[in-house]
């Protein structure tokens, strides 16, 4: 698919990677880009660089937002869901299961919600694409931010649902995986990093060429690679990153 003349929703758009992505969808000659966040004004900067940008206020965790965003992005024919939260706690060294509610809110149900409400926009019909912005965590657990590595996975499993009930219409739904991003999100993570831009990139390359599953840069493929030539190492490796309990 091509990107020129598209309208796009792209969620969590005041982030580094959001940012990364309104900014490669101008440059690949989008129409129209919605901005999805929670505070309009988070977006004046971006909104100051061109008419094609229009800020939507939206939470994906409350109803009555998203189904106001769907009236407003009726025309989308791209949906780029990037908003995501990590509270980095494991599953058992916390007290409580609030981060974790917030987590599967936001990186699991706010992708169903949103979806759901966006499902008969041109988006989710052919000529339309989804793009579900994921993590490698989808696929293997790192147990200091466990909880977190349990939302993705959950999202992956709906990005896989998602793409089998909309084969029939040949509508995409990619599943963008990245490692540790260099964004506010990610900052706690260890070095070295993907550059937001890294991420947009390879996920709007991946459009372009029809592909499903995507990790995108040389640091997301390596790691890729490695899990999957050794699922059991790279798993080892990741559980040495873990909060201790007494």
């Amino acid at each position: 698919m091509n990107i020129n003349g598209s309208v796009v929703l792209v969620t969590g758009a005041n982030g580094g990677i959001g940012r990364a992505f309104v900014s490669e969808l101008l440059a690949r000659g989008a129409s129209k880009v919605y901005l999805g966040v929670r505070n309009v004004h988070s977006v004046d900067d971006l909104l100051s660089t061109s008419d094609k940008l229009v800020a939507l206020q939206l939470d994906v965790t409350r109803p009555e937002q998203v189904a106001e965003a769907a009236k407003v992005a009726s025309d989308i024919n791209v949906l780029i869901n990037n908003a995501g939260t990590a509270t980095f706690t494991g599953a058992l060294s916390t007290n409580d299961v609030s981060g974790a509610r917030v987590e599967m809110e936001v990186n699991y149900f706010g992708v169903m919600a949103l979806s759901q409400a966006l499902k008969d926009t041109p988006a989710f019909r052919s000529g339309g694409a989804i793009i579900n912005i994921l993590s490698i965590l989808s696929h293997v657990t790192l147990p200091v931010a466990g909880t977190y590595s349990a939302s993705k996975a959950a999202a992956l499993h709906l990005t896989r649902t998602m793409r089998a009930e909309l084969k029939s219409r040949g509508v995409p739904v990619i599943a963008v995986m990245p490692v540790q991003t260099d964004t506010a999100l990610g900052a706690a993570l260890p070095e070295p990093k993907l550059t937001p831009r890294e991420v947009a990139v390879g996920a709007l390359d991946a459009l372009a060429a029809g592909e499903e599953d995507v990790f995108p840069g040389e640091l997301s493929k390596a790691t890729a690679q490695a899990f999957k030539d050794n699922p059991a190492g790279v798993q080892a490796y990741m559980a040495n990153l873990v909060h201790a309990i007494a």
